[in-house]
């Protein structure tokens, strides 16, 4: 069965088609993606521009044109913190309903980490052991923990890099003054995450997840042949920590010469940076491993579990 999975963040709308069924690995054939950065669109009020929505639903209408032309059966679509936030989000939502046909399932932060952990496992396997799972999106950071596929502990902060960039980090490169306010906002909002950690058995394997976090693999990490033609991801916390004030003396437009920075990213790349390396200090997290799979899949295959 071929299946899509459509999903607007913050920054990026985009959709994954996989050939899919119960009890097989699902197995991409296309994804397709557009850059947005909703969260440059919002309004004082905390609604999306009309700019914004217009261009939203241009990338919603161009994904469900891909998605026909590729005999997608079955669209999945979902919408994280950006529309889940926005002052206007139930009339987003009205017109990407509209465009696609079918129902946008809002997701909650804690659904979006349960989702994504979800896929951690499964890629993994039973044989990783007890997981810890961090996950950098525009808008939020999603923290799961726990030893299942269902994790024990799954939190969600609102400290994506679109969002701490924005309200943080307006200067291109930041100042050392806005990098350190980042820092401290960063450290007092993961005191819940380290309480609610502080019970826990430690994790067996340690695994991040999302374009910004592979990105920073990719940047500071080392990359050795995997599975399934999918490079292995390790990513050290002192490897990353160097890394950060290289990234913070340079202007936007040349991050993207460095390895594993998209376009798309450069801005916001600092600001994702500073959030990870807080969180793995703050859980004594040395290294973690990069997962390919994230919450669309995590999407995909609790469909096939709910369905057949």
């Amino acid at each position: 069965m071929r299946l899509g999975v459509l999903d607007i963040g913050s920054n990026t709308v985009n959709l994954l088609v996989s050939d899919a069924w119960p009890g097989a690995r699902p197995v991409t054939t296309t994804a397709h993606r557009s850059v947005l950065r909703l969260m440059r669109h919002l309004e004082p009020d905390g609604s999306i521009s009309e700019t914004g929505v217009a261009a939203l639903e241009e990338a919603v209408r161009t994904a469900r044109e891909v998605a026909t032309e590729q005999n997608v059966e079955e669209l999945l679509t979902i919408a994280t913190s950006s529309l889940r936030e926005a002052a206007n989000g139930p009339d987003a939502i009205a017109r990407v309903e509209a465009i696609t046909g079918v129902p946008l399932q809002v997701l909650d932060g804690e659904g979006e980490a349960r989702f994504t952990f979800l896929a951690i496992r499964r890629w993994f396997g039973w044989s990783a052991g007890r997981l810890l799972m961090l996950d950098i999106g525009g808008g939020s950071l999603e923290v799961a923990a726990g030893a299942d596929e269902i994790p024990d502990v799954a939190m969600s902060l609102p400290l994506g890099a679109g969002r701490v960039t924005m309200g943080f980090l307006p200067d291109d490169p930041p100042s050392p003054e806005q990098m350190k306010r980042l820092r401290r906002h960063v450290d007092d909002s993961l005191v819940a995450v380290r309480d609610a950690m502080a019970g826990q058995p430690a994790p067996d394997h340690v695994v991040g997840s999302s374009k910004t976090i592979r990105s920073l693999a990719r940047l500071a990490g080392t990359a050795t042949p995997g599975w399934a033609g999918e490079d292995r991801l390790l990513l050290t916390r002192s490897g990353l920590k160097g890394w950060i004030p290289r990234m913070a003396g340079m202007p936007a437009e040349s991050r993207h010469q460095l390895p594993g920075i998209t376009p798309e990213r450069t801005f916001q790349i600092i600001g994702g940076a500073i959030v990870l390396h807080a969180t793995m200090k703050a859980l004594g997290v040395q290294e973690l491993e990069v997962s390919p799979w994230a919450l669309r899949e995590g999407v995909l295959l609790r469909y096939l579990e709910t369905v057949y």
